[in-house]
């Protein structure tokens, strides 16, 4: 018979850290109609993420559920749960990850989809990302093909990471932004820091119609 799955509890500082990090997103319209998730590091071997079909700008504990990075996941999680799972085994340092969907996120993922990265030159901004302390850089936000099957877009994405992996964030063409950090202050900071730039590069290209 297979023994159950012990699972810890979810501490009232992730709860709260995971909460404020949806009302953040939400006021911003960044995960509109129920989209996006949102997910802390519990230990070495789990996990709280928001479940689907939430408003997430009203999570509450109750919205929130603890998965085991190397076990079968439970229902009720969304179904893109593997990504954030998949970017916490590859990564011991990550101790957050935040998904949402936004505009120049869509936008700018699609446009770019072919040459797999939307690129940005010169912006004070890069210096929000860990690692990069000049705007005299460049950054290259990777793109990859959507998947239904998230599982093995996990693995296609890790695989990938695993060789360039020089900014804390990755876009999925036509969907979103996915961002990481080692809390999630870190992951927030690099969310904000992704998604002003991914901004600013949609509005140059609109300005140089």
């Amino acid at each position: 018979m297979r023994m159950a799955l012990h699972l810890p509890t979810i501490p009232d500082d992730v709860a709260r850290d995971i909460a404020a990090i949806g009302r953040f997103a939400a006021a911003r319209g960044w995960v509109p109609a129920t989209s996006g998730n949102f997910s802390r590091r519990l230990d070495d071997g789990h996990a709280a993420i928001t479940r689907s079909g939430i408003d997430k700008g009203a999570i509450a504990p109750q919205d929130l559920r603890v998965v085991a990075l190397d076990a079968p996941l439970p229902a009720g999680v969304s179904a893109e749960t593997p990504l954030h799972v998949a970017r916490y085994r590859a990564d011991a340092s990550v101790g957050a990850v935040v998904h949402v969907h936004t505009v120049p996120a869509t936008v700018l993922s699609r446009a770019d989809a072919a040459r797999g990265f939307v690129e940005l030159d010169g912006f004070e901004m890069h210096k929000a990302l860990a690692g990069i302390t000049t705007h005299e850089s460049t950054v290259r936000i990777p793109v990859f093909a959507n998947d239904q099957d998230t599982q093995a877009l996990a693995t296609r994405i890790e695989h990938a990471l695993a060789h360039a992996c020089a900014v804390p964030g990755y876009l999925l063409a036509g969907h979103g932004l996915y961002a990481w950090g080692a809390t999630m202050e870190d992951a927030r900071r690099h969310l904000e820091g992704l998604e002003f730039l991914l901004t600013c590069a949609l509005e140059e290209r609109r300005l140089r119609r």
